[in-house]
């Protein structure tokens, strides 16, 4: 399969655009384990093998086990999960898969016991976020498995 576009290039501002909210979203105060496991969930939901490869990559970095990521598909059965990645795993995928019912109010009150208003509102740009970067990912045909998470500083020393 042939990559089809390079967004950065061909639209600059919009990629900058997208860039930005991801900093913000970095910095927002969310774990970043958490945001990563958000965003590979609703790839998997997507189908988007370049962000898939990206977040387990970067999963795996930061020190994820791999039997968590292993069991992601399944996560409400498998044992693993805090009841705050839970929670933030159901809202994924219902503002994932947003034409199969909306979004439930039982979803909203169950994120609501682990998440401030803020946290959620900022969880939801997350995963619109990583919706937006799978349709355009999938939509360019980006080539998985060439991404290679940044190095932490921990990272660095070893």
């Amino acid at each position: 399969m042939q990559p089809r576009l390079n967004y950065a290039k061909t639209s600059a501002a919009g990629y900058k655009a997208m860039t930005g909210l991801e900093a913000y979203l970095h910095e927002c105060g969310l774990e970043e384990s958490l945001l990563h496991l958000i965003k590979l969930r609703a790839s998997q939901i997507n189908g988007c093998a370049f962000c898939i490869d990206m977040h387990w990559k970067d999963l795996r970095a930061i020190g994820e086990p791999e039997q968590r990521l292993y069991g992601l598909d399944a996560w409400r059965e498998y044992p693993l999960y805090t009841e705050r990645e839970r929670a933030a795993l159901e809202w994924t995928e219902a503002v994932t898969l947003i034409t199969a019912g909306h979004v439930p109010d039982s979803t909203y009150e169950a994120v609501r016991q682990h998440f401030t208003e803020k946290q959620l509102a900022d969880l939801t740009f997350a995963v619109a976020t990583i919706n937006a970067w799978n349709r355009l990912a999938i939509s360019a045909r980006m080539e998985p498995g060439r991404y290679q998470p940044a190095r932490t500083p921990a990272h660095q020393a070893a």
